[in-house]
């Protein structure tokens, strides 16, 4: 069979044209189709979208209840039911052993319906088209759990917390301790607890938020106090006011005391002393010192004894002192280590002190020797004279000069007479005898002591002590110028010397280094006579007096009535003496050469006696005016 070439060619071409064709109409067909499906898949999407338009996709749950094809509304009243846990949940609070059971909603969780409806509802809603087909799907397919939405209003959990702490706050309380007079009165501490709400809160979230019931421990801060516990103090003081406290003074027979403070006035001299430091916080109990020693400085002044030296005479012969009155040991109250015992007998709960006393030894003790002292020789003797005098002044004299006796002066101290002489009264010794009052002379306690104070005057003078305080009397007394013989000497007039006990002294100072010893001796005849023992330290005295310059004559004498005495009897009272001015110079030497220099000046004044004479008595001379 032969065939055209052409046919041949012709027949090629057209095999590939039919197959083309197939091919196309085959892309055409899966076109068509794919476009069908499209508009049916469309038309299945936009019917389930126009089903669901108003209404929640099906498998959308909230809280495990069913929404699908619920409008917002429908969903808000199937919640409404469902959704109970605002009020049927169980929040319990704790504090210890109290607890305290409330719903969510009593601590401001309320269940948002409308919220949750909608977001219910925006399921497949709120993305792209794609998007929400695929979230559809999903619903539909698998279901899909929507959160519920709540509101929570935490002030309303704060205030509730609030009324918590009401109940569960306490106020820490010190101890304390205190007297009311002699009563002790103690309260124990107290343990702080404060309600922290804001961590409470921190806590209650989280349920809340995951709206589950919940046991929430409460979160309660304790501050505890400083002092807890004062019953050991309140003891102690229980047991030192249980009993007065009494004071003694150490030894057997004690010659003062004792003293007793009642438990009142002990309550006032107490004092509770607080401790804030952390190692020995707490409350003690001790001695207020400032009131103590304001009482033990009361009872000190009559405690207190002087130690007095012993007294000597000294054996010319033997030339050792010999002991006249033995020395006295002084005394005082030591009112510092008196405190601490008090102190320490309080805290150990004795009611029984002995009170701590200074023992103050005398300088001069009975076995002092005259070597220890500086008394060695006799330095200086002074007598004086007063013949005629009454036995009143005698004994005064007598009375006063024994209290110089044995005396000894410290080396470089002033000696007062006053104070060595002391009260002169009538218990004391003395008896009335005429002095020197103002411008008149009467009868009192003590006259004649003045002869006494002008012999030491002349054995200070004359043995070149220095002179600090010495008096004139206010007239020349015969008895000062007096000699041995009873006769008056000029010269002596200027060196007398008054005192008025306390107001008038006379003083002069041991300004050696030894120790000074006095004696005096009353004689039989009218005599005193006042002996200086020491040492030497070769001093000597150089004098001279005026003697009585200036005279002036006594005036007339006073005669006046005295009621007392008989008609016709006439008493001389008091004595004329002329008035006078007189110095004497005095220069005390020392190994030869001048140690000091001193003057004494004395104004006399004029004297008129005076008679006394009784009613009725007659050739009374002119009264003088």
């Amino acid at each position: 069979m032969h065939y055209n070439r052409n046919d041949m060619e012709n027949s090629a071409q057209i095999k590939p044209q039919r197959r083309q064709s197939w091919l196309v109409h085959l892309l055409l067909a899966l076109f068509l189709g794919f476009v069908l499906f499209a508009i049916a898949g469309l038309s299945l999407v936009m019917g389930y979208e126009v089903i669901h338009r108003d209404h929640i996709y099906p498998g959308v749950y909230v809280g495990g209840v069913d929404l699908s094809g619920l409008t917002i509304e429908q969903a808000k009243t199937a919640l409404d039911g469902q959704l109970d846990y605002q009020t049927n949940g169980k929040i319990l609070l704790v504090d210890g052993s109290r607890t305290w059971l409330t719903s969510p909603m009593g601590l401001g969780l309320f269940m948002d319906l409308e919220s949750t409806a909608r977001q219910a509802y925006q399921i497949g809603r709120s993305r792209g088209f794609v998007l929400n087909i695929l979230k559809q799907f999903q619903a539909w397919n698998q279901g899909i759990q929507v959160s519920p939405i709540a509101i929570y209003n935490q002030p309303q959990a704060y205030a509730y917390l609030q009324s918590l702490a009401k109940q569960i706050d306490v106020p820490v309380l010190e101890a304390n301790l205190s007297l009311n007079g002699a009563e002790v009165i103690v309260n124990s501490g107290q343990v702080g607890r404060t309600l922290n709400i804001e961590k409470t809160l921190l806590a209650i979230d989280e349920p809340l938020n995951n709206m589950n019931d919940a046991v929430i421990t409460l979160v309660v801060e304790e501050t505890a106090p400083v002092i807890m516990d004062a019953d050991t103090a309140a003891k102690q003081a229980k047991t030192i006011l249980s009993a007065p406290l009494v004071l003694n003074l150490p030894g057997e027979n004690p010659d003062a005391g004792p003293w007793t403070i009642s438990q009142a006035d002990l309550a006032n001299l107490l004092v509770v002393k607080r401790e804030s430091e952390e190692d020995k916080a707490g409350y003690t109990i001790g001695v207020n010192r400032n009131l103590l020693q304001a009482y033990l400085s009361s009872l000190a002044p009559g405690l207190r004894i002087y130690p007095v030296n012993a007294r000597f005479i000294f054996n010319d012969d033997t030339r050792k002192l010999e002991v006249i009155s033995p020395a006295l040991i002084g005394r005082e109250l030591n009112i510092n280590d008196s405190l601490d015992a008090i102190d320490q007998a309080i805290m150990q709960g004795n009611h029984a002190v002995t009170l701590a006393m200074n023992v103050i030894e005398p300088a001069a003790k009975d076995t002092t020797t005259g070597e220890e002292l500086g008394i060695t020789e006799l330095i200086h003797a002074e007598t004086s004279y007063f013949y005629g005098s009454a036995a009143s002044r005698v004994q005064n004299i007598q009375t006063a000069s024994k209290q110089f006796h044995g005396l000894l002066i410290p080396p470089h101290t002033t000696f007062s007479m006053a104070d060595a002489l002391g009260n002169i009264s009538l218990e004391n010794g003395y008896a009335e005898a005429l002095i020197i009052l103002g411008d008149q002379t009467i009868a009192g306690v003590g006259g004649g002591v003045c002869q006494v104070s002008t012999t030491l005057f002349r054995a200070a003078f004359f043995a070149g002590y220095p002179i600090n305080e010495r008096h004139a009397h206010a007239y020349r007394v015969s008895y000062y110028e007096m000699k041995r013989d009873g006769s008056v000497d000029p010269n002596l007039a200027g060196l007398d010397a008054t005192v008025y006990v306390p107001i008038v002294d006379f003083k002069f100072t041991n300004d050696t280094d030894h120790w000074l010893l006095m004696e005096t001796y009353v004689g039989n005849y009218y005599s005193l006579t006042w002996k200086f023992y020491s040492t030497s330290d070769n001093r000597s005295v150089q004098w001279e007096t005026t003697g009585p310059t200036n005279i002036i004559k006594a005036p007339e004498p006073l005669y006046r009535l005295n009621p007392e005495l008989d008609e016709g009897e006439i008493k001389k009272v008091d004595f004329e003496a002329d008035g006078a001015y007189i110095r004497v110079n005095r220069d005390v030497y020392r190994d030869g050469v001048i140690y000091f220099e001193d003057s004494f000046v004395t104004q006399f004044q004029p004297w008129r006696a005076i008679y006394e004479y009784g009613p009725g008595t007659k050739d009374i001379p002119t009264p003088t005016p």
